[in-house]
């Protein structure tokens, strides 16, 4: 704002979730002065950015953050969205985080030796910055949405709610990561016929001899796997999300769970032409790639089970029956003759960097970045995939991240 002076902050932290609070936790642990902004309110992609039915994928025990942990009596389930609301929230408690709600960022720019952050309330002046807007703030919808015929409605996982929005009708998933799987399962049991579009995936069993899934990931040290460690970092920040669900009943959440309802498995959408949907074929191949990485990781756990000495705790190692190939797959679909009404683009997602007037964005529209340690100085990025660790993306990663990132900050401000 013209002619009004500046407010002075060392920190200005973008976001209040559980990123943007993580680093509040440890610059106040630094008594460094600094304040939080934060589009919304607290945990606010959590609150209006999900449908009604999610889940955390990690089960409750796995719930914590810097100085706080689940305590309730369901540490095996996992969280709605209500409860993971009420426990970020908690959180900002706890940590007394100096958050500034219902303040949108518009620029972040670089000023003498620090930034000079704009809102739609008046200016900041900064030493640093810390980036913790999240990875998913815009769905990523393909460029050939815009060749669906009208008679399609189109949804995001933004958009959608529960299957009451959705037309009568059939409905076409794209993507069979985490939410495609999950959306495609939901819808089917309103009794709409599902096609679910196949591209790669990650197929992880829910239990596996009889713990969760990542209870392994955890043990077997997989989630503490450093970004610097990887062989290809890029290609592990844009794996897609396992194919898991959060149930009471722990249930497995694959392809073939889905196939025995009636979902209809077609290849990736490779084109849409003259109103039709066009499909890759390869299903076999996918699927034989996906189980394969599956094995191997059982493998990993089995391996740890026996170094450890602790094979007698779990049950028996087994492995589980192979993707069913569809006996027909459809390499096209009428998309105007009515029999698909609807299209849920379950395609990802990618963060939104309008407002960073500082040039660290690559023409993929990503961060450049070295473990959150952003490509300019005093700049710096919190809750990303893999930032620091595989565990990064979830609730339980952003401690050992934030106070690694917060370290690297404190002593960029002492010079």
């Amino acid at each position: 704002m013209t002619g009004t002076a500046a407010e002075r902050f060392t920190v200005v932290v973008v976001g209040a979730g559980h990123a943007g609070l993580a680093a509040s936790y440890f610059l106040s642990q630094r008594s460094i002065d600094h304040v939080v902004l934060e589009r919304g309110e607290v945990a606010n992609s959590w609150r209006r950015e999900r449908w009604d039915s999610l889940r955390l994928l990690t089960p409750n025990w796995q719930s914590r953050l810097p100085g706080l942990r689940y305590e309730g009596a369901d540490p095996d389930g996992y969280m709605t969205m209500r409860e993971v609301t009420e426990f970020i929230e908690r959180f900002a408690k706890v940590c007394a985080a100096p958050v500034r709600t219902g303040v949108n960022v518009t620029s972040v720019r670089p000023d003498g030796d620090g930034y000079r952050v704009t809102t739609d309330q008046g200016e900041i002046a900064a030493r640093a910055v810390v980036i913790a807007s999240g990875a998913c703030n815009r769905p990523s919808v393909p460029a050939l949405a815009g060749l669906v015929p009208s008679g399609a409605a189109q949804f995001t996982p933004f958009d959608y709610r529960d299957p009451s929005a959705l037309p009568d009708g059939g409905v076409l998933v794209v993507g069979a990561s985490a939410t495609g799987v999950q959306l495609a399962a939901e819808i089917r049991r309103s009794g709409r016929p599902v096609t679910l579009s196949v591209g790669e995936h990650t197929r992880l069993p829910r239990t596996y001899r009889g713990r969760d899934v990542l209870w392994w990931m955890d043990a077997a040290g997989v989630w503490d796997q450093r970004y610097d460690e990887l062989d290809d970092l890029t290609r592990a920040r844009r794996l897609p999300s396992p194919q898991l669900v959060g149930t009471p009943e722990h249930s497995t959440l694959d392809l073939n769970a889905l196939s025995a309802t009636g979902v209809d498995l077609v290849g990736r959408l490779a084109a849409v032409r003259d109103g039709q949907a066009l499909f890759s074929g390869g299903l076999r191949n996918v699927f034989s790639l996906a189980d394969l990485k599956m094995n191997r990781l059982l493998g990993t756990f089995d391996e740890w089970a026996t170094t450890a000495g602790r094979d007698d705790e779990f049950d028996a190692p087994s492995r589980f029956p192979s993707t069913r190939v569809p006996e027909k797959s459809r390499t096209r679909l009428d998309l105007g003759s009515g029999e698909i009404r609807a299209i849920v683009w379950a395609t990802g997602f990618r963060p939104d960097y309008g407002w960073l007037d500082v040039p660290v964005v690559d023409g993929k529209g990503q961060l450049r970045h070295d473990g959150g340690v952003v490509d300019r100085p005093g700049l710096y990025a919190l809750g990303l995939p893999v930032l620091r660790r595989r565990k990064s993306t979830f609730i339980h990663g952003i401690e050992d991240d934030a106070r690694e990132v917060i370290g690297h900050l404190a002593g960029f401000l002492q010079g």
